[in-house]
């Protein structure tokens, strides 16, 4: 038996990186999936490919800033599928990069809406569909950065990502009795469109590397693991977890 037969999931951010290959391994193991993101073009690749193994799925695209979005996310689920029972709200930006003095607050509203507030609208309409079955997954995607390691120029994603942390510990404790656990996965650096953003030249990937235990990034692969890990069974006694997933990069001084 597969560890997510006849589960229902929503993915955000499954156009790419962390998002599409969780969406791959989840649908091998059996989950039907609610595919959401930005580009149309990126989900109808995924859902091909998806089609190609007989996997169950279907897509919606838009902003995830949009609480409208994530609600259709959810009826979408609920129509096609008869319920959810695990969410990976993934989808996230880096925002603007630049000494804090210097950002707008457009821009910094703009990080946090997408990375911190998609994630409470999420979880919002979410949360009550598990419910109904008596029990859920929820997981958010964070970072190491703004929690165990400070990094200059990332003022507004640490915060917004941080901030995911406390959202987890609060929903962790509050829906604990319906069946529903609630943790964050924190990624190290991986090998992604917005990884290779900030290790945007040879010489900022090896200093990216350097940071880690490990002396690598990681594959989306190795944290879609370890998201799967989240959503199965086999994490029945977790909540509330800020689960570092990061090669080491919180404790190495090497």
């Amino acid at each position: 038996m597969k560890s997510l037969d006849d589960k229902v999931a929503i993915i955000t951010g499954a156009s790419s990186g962390i998002g599409y290959e969780t969406a791959k391994l989840f649908a091998r193991e059996g989950a039907k999936l609610v595919l959401v993101a930005r580009r149309q073009a990126g989900l109808d690749a995924l859902l091909a490919e998806l089609a190609a193994d007989d996997a169950e799925a279907v897509a919606c695209a838009g902003d995830v800033a949009d609480e409208a979005l994530l609600k259709a996310a959810v009826e979408l689920a609920l129509a096609r599928f008869g319920g959810l029972d695990i969410a990976f709200n993934n989808a996230g930006t880096l925002g603007a990069m630049r000494p804090a003095p210097d950002l707008t607050l457009d821009e910094w509203r703009e990080t946090v809406d997408v990375n911190l507030t998609s994630a409470f609208l999420a979880a919002k309409y979410q949360i009550p569909a598990m419910a109904a079955r008596g029990q859920g997954s929820l997981i958010f995607t964070s970072t190491f950065v703004g929690h165990t390691v400070g990094m200059p120029n990332m003022a507004a994603y640490a915060a917004s990502k941080a901030g995911l942390i406390g959202l987890t510990r609060a929903l962790a404790s509050e829906v604990g009795r319906q069946g529903i656990r609630v943790n964050a996965i924190l990624p190290g650096g991986t090998d992604t469109p917005m990884g290779r953003e900030v290790a945007n030249t040879p010489e900022a990937r090896a200093f990216v590397e350097s940071l880690h235990a490990l002396k690598r990034i990681a594959t989306p692969q190795e944290i879609a693991r370890s998201v799967l890990y989240l959503a199965s069974d086999a994490s029945s006694f977790t909540t509330g977890t800020a689960m570092l997933v990061d090669g080491g990069a919180s404790i190495s001084k090497t």
